[in-house]
């Protein structure tokens, strides 16, 4: 069984504080939802665990089977079993997404040639235009194709860890239901361990929560079973210090050219 532990995650970006402790385990086969206001801390989690350039780590851990994460590139990240399905995909011209996972295929020493197969297989399960695997990653794709893209690549990748930075956003009914029923099903499959980041409750409806966290002014503040998503339907996030002002938003990193480049290459 494969353990992601995050302990006393403190981060921010310039003199700002944003998450101010966060304690969390999600393990194999289990899906974790973190849910909360905007400007709560949601997404800056997800960037911090996946090594964005531009936010600080100020204290804490998080370590995937004792490997610890923080201050690895993005990449020994994602090689150490980590994925992020982001919550706007970049665009990458001149390369499809058939080029992209070939290559991280043979990066963690498998052979060429296994990818093509592998997408057909997973375009069909999910209900992928098949001629969309070979245009440029992500160009001229809508919302909720760039988010199937994504719902691909984690299916072919197998990896041990999934954050889902809000992958129902765009995405309309039918297409949600079938990117949630495929994550659920890896979480099986492959004992996928998820943390799923959402405004809504909506994907939780098919990807069905072991544990929702409700994430506010940078902790968490509540955790409960999945009856918890369905209360913050009804009531909101007042509740839990909804109404002050957001921190997560009121400044932003620098954008870069690659937001995931190994900053010490």
């Amino acid at each position: 069984m494969s353990v992601l532990e995050i302990s006393g995650l403190r981060a921010g970006i310039a003199e700002r504080e944003i998450l101010k402790g966060i304690d969390l385990t999600v393990s194999s086969g289990e899906v974790h939802a973190v849910m909360g206001p905007n400007g709560s801390g949601k997404s800056t989690l997800a960037h911090v665990l996946m090594g964005r350039p531009g936010y600080e780590v100020r204290a804490g851990s998080a370590r995937l089977d004792g490997q610890e994460l923080l201050g690895l590139p993005t990449w020994r990240r994602a090689h150490a079993g980590l994925f992020l399905a982001m919550q706007y995909p970049v665009e990458v011209p001149g390369v499809s997404l058939e080029d992209a996972l070939e290559e991280t295929f043979v990066a963690r020493g498998g052979g060429r040639g296994q990818v093509a197969e592998l997408l057909q297989v997973e375009a069909e399960r999910i209900g992928f235009r098949r001629q969309l695997l070979t245009r440029p990653l992500n160009v001229e794709f809508s919302g909720g194709e760039k988010k199937f893209n994504e719902t691909l690549q984690l299916g072919v990748l197998r990896p041990r860890f999934a954050v889902l930075d809000e992958i129902d956003s765009g995405l309309d009914i039918d297409a949600l239901r079938a990117v949630s029923r495929r994550i659920e099903a890896a979480t099986s499959e492959s004992d996928l361990g998820v943390l799923a980041i959402t405004h809504y409750s909506r994907i939780l409806h098919e990807l069905r929560p072991d544990v929702v966290h409700v994430l506010s002014q940078g902790r968490i503040v509540v955790s409960g079973g999945p009856e918890l998503a369905q209360e913050l339907e009804r009531t909101g996030y007042a509740a839990y210090g909804a109404l002050e002002a957001p921190t997560e938003h009121a400044e932003a990193p620098p954008l870069l050219e690659d937001p995931f480049a190994d900053p010490l290459a």
